[in-house]
């Protein structure tokens, strides 16, 4: 039986704003505001994108709880809960469940990796142990872990299993992963440059960076797509294609906490071992923001 989705169209990959002290809550909720307001389908807490592997155990804990107590049910709030220690990620994913989150996004282990058999056992536990929909998240380029098609229609058969993120880039793989789930499996594109390549095999949008400089232009990409108005949603995706570039010119999040402290939403502080942004890297970046009026 088909599921319903969490969320059809944009999740942004939240920045979470960070202080050598901590978390800057007063600009995190300044900045869940701005998405929910510009008009952004749900929320990511705890990503790639919000230095989840530097957080503290606590400040991760504390900042999904923040996000879904800010967010108080106006849109999904997924938490990222994946590791590469399942009994880790269960005990995240246990707190992100009493916390409120609406889901799981839940990334393949990285480092010590898995074999496929290795995949399909963590992700049994972890769903087995808490009762919330699960989204997994696939980039191999950062885990040097992949989830092969096959795989997912294996993981497809789990009930709590509704969704992947696919930011391996390989659209061969994904039309096949989509044609062997058919409606068990709802895909996301995980790559900003792939949202409607994606879309148009099946996905049904994205979770995404460029969303936390643009939430409501990039929703309405993906929803453009949803309604049927294929061209206009190809001709965002293409008219953003060098500002995408310019957010991925370095390792992510480090130019998307540059242009978001531009915007107001974060200071420079980013945690090491991320560096601040190339000074030539930023300009491009702030020059591509203002040409679409952005700052």
């Amino acid at each position: 039986m088909a599921h319903s989705p969490i969320f059809k169209g944009v999740a942004t990959a939240l920045i979470t704003p960070l202080t050598p002290d901590g978390i800057d809550y007063e600009l995190f909720g300044k900045l869940v505001e701005f998405q929910i307001n510009d008009g952004i389908d749900a929320l990511v807490v705890c990503g790639t994108t919000g230095e989840a592997s530097t957080l503290t155990d606590e400040e991760h804990r504390d900042a999904i709880a923040f996000v879904v107590k800010q967010t108080a049910g106006r849109v999904p709030v997924i938490a990222g809960t994946g590791s590469n220690d399942t009994a880790y990620a269960i005990e995240l994913s246990r707190h992100a469940k009493e916390a409120g989150a609406d889901a799981l996004l839940l990334v393949t282990p990285y480092y010590n990796k898995a074999t496929q058999k290795g995949l399909i056992r963590m992700y049994t536990e972890i769903t087995d142990a808490v009762d919330l929909p699960a989204i997994l998240y696939n980039v191999p380029s950062r885990t040097g872990c992949n989830i092969l098609p096959k795989t997912y229609r294996e993981l497809a058969e789990n009930p709590r299993i509704v969704a992947a993120k696919e930011a391996g880039g390989n659209i061969s793989a994904v039309a096949e992963t989509i044609h062997l789930c058919g409606d068990k499996l709802d895909i996301y594109s995980g790559n900003d440059d792939q949202i409607v390549p994606i879309m148009s095999l099946g996905g049904i949008g994205a979770i995404s960076v460029l969303s936390n400089l643009i939430p409501g232009l990039t929703s309405k990409m993906a929803h453009l797509y949803l309604e049927g108005k294929v061209r206009e949603s190809a001709e965002m995706q293409l008219r953003y294609v060098p500002l995408i570039n310019a957010l991925f010119s370095e390792v992510n999040p480090i130019p998307v906490k540059a242009a978001m402290e531009k915007m107001g939403y974060c200071g420079s502080y980013i945690r090491s071992p991320l560096t601040n942004m190339e000074p030539e890297n930023a300009e491009r970046l702030f020059a591509l923001m203002k040409a679409e009026g952005i700052i």
